[in-house]
C-alpha cells in the first residue's frame, strides 16, 4: 500500500476532501496533533504510527517543522516547541469566553477546593479553553488545549445536548464509540437517552466514564442573545472523595447547585458582551 493511500484515507468524522483540499497541509497538521499529554516526546517511528504516514514521509514533515521552529529534536526523538501555541492564539484571543469565565472558575475552585474548567465543542471533541487546577486527578494532565471525546465527558454531553437536531445527527453519524472505562456509554441509543436527560435537567453528572476514579458535574454556558449554548463548565471530583462524604448525595447536590450558578453567571457575562 502506498503512503498516499494510507495518509490520504479520510479519518472517521473528517470532512470529505474537496478540489480545494491541500493534502500536504493536512498531513503536516496531523503530525502536530500526534503529540499530546500522553505522547509529548516521540521517535520517528512512533510519529509515523500515530499519523498513518510512512517513516520517510513523517521524517520530511518533522524536519520541516523543526526548521520552522514548531518542533525540536535531539536527533532521536521529537517534541513540540512553545511556538505551536501561536497556531491557536488568534482563536483564543478572539474568543472572549476564557477571559470571562476565568474569574468565575477561580472563585468556584476556591469554594470547593476542586479543579474547574470551561470547554467548547470542536468537531467530535471538547476543547478546553479555561482551566483552574487544584491537583492532578487524572492519569493524563489537563490544560488549555486538551481534547477529549465529547460523548464520554460531562461538558461534552452538555454541549451535545445543546446542538440542533441536524448538528446532533451529523455528530452521531460520524462518531466512533469506544469504551474508555467499563462504565462508558458506547451506543447511540444510550447516549441519546442521556442527552435527553441532560437537556431536561440543565446539567450533567458523569461517573467514571472517561477515567475510573474521576467524576465531574457540568452545566451549559448560554449566549442568550444568540440563543445557543456557547460553552460548558465543570467541576472535577475524585470518586473516592465523594464516597467518603458523610452524605455523598447531598454533597453532589451542593456541587451541582454551585456549577449551575457559576454557569449562569458566566452566561450573563457572555450575553452582555455579545
Amino acid at each position: 500500500m502506498t503512503d498516499a493511500a494510507v495518509a490520504g484515507a479520510p479519518q472517521a468524522g473528517a470532512p470529505q476532501a474537496s478540489d480545494q483540499y491541500v493534502q500536504s497541509l493536512a498531513r503536516g497538521l496531523s503530525v502536530i496533533r500526534a503529540f499530546d499529554a500522553a505522547n509529548p516526546v516521540m521517535t520517528l517511528s512512533e510519529v509515523a504510527a500515530r499519523t498513518n504516514l510512512t517513516r520517510a514521509t513523517a521524517r520530511r514533515f518533522l524536519h520541516t517543522l523543526v526548521e520552522l521552529g514548531y518542533v525540536r529534536t535531539d536527533g532521536k526523538t521529537f517534541a513540540l516547541t512553545a511556538m505551536v501555541l501561536q497556531l491557536g492564539y488568534s482563536y483564543l484571543s478572539a474568543l472572549s469566553l476564557p477571559q470571562l469565565a476565568q474569574p468565575h472558575l477561580e472563585e468556584l475552585s476556591l469554594k470547593l477546593g476542586e479543579s474547574t474548567s470551561a470547554a467548547v465543542l470542536d468537531g467530535a471533541d471538547i476543547f478546553y479553553v479555561a482551566r483552574v487546577t487544584t491537583r492532578r486527578i487524572m492519569t493524563v494532565g489537563i490544560s488549555v488545549g486538551t481534547r477529549f471525546p465529547a460523548y464520554a465527558t460531562s461538558m461534552g454531553r452538555v454541549l451535545l445536548a445543546g446542538l440542533t437536531q441536524q448538528k446532533l445527527d451529523e455528530y452521531l453519524s460520524s462518531v466512533e464509540f469506544k469504551a474508555l472505562t467499563p462504565r462508558t456509554i458506547t451506543s447511540r441509543e444510550e447516549l441519546l437517552a442521556e442527552l435527553d436527560r441532560v437537556r431536561r435537567q440543565g446539567w450533567c453528572l458523569l461517573d467514571q466514564e472517561l477515567e475510573l476514579g474521576l467524576m465531574s458535574v457540568a452545566a451549559p454556558v448560554w449566549n442568550h442573545k444568540a440563543g445557543h449554548v456557547a460553552a460548558a463548565v465543570n467541576v472535577s471530583l475524585q470518586a473516592q472523595n465523594v464516597a467518603a462524604q458523610p452524605n455523598p448525595a447531598a454533597y453532589l447536590e451542593s456541587v451541582r447547585e454551585q456549577i449551575v450558578e457559576t454557569a449562569r453567571a458566566i452566561s450573563q457575562d457572555v450575553s452582555a458582551k455579545h
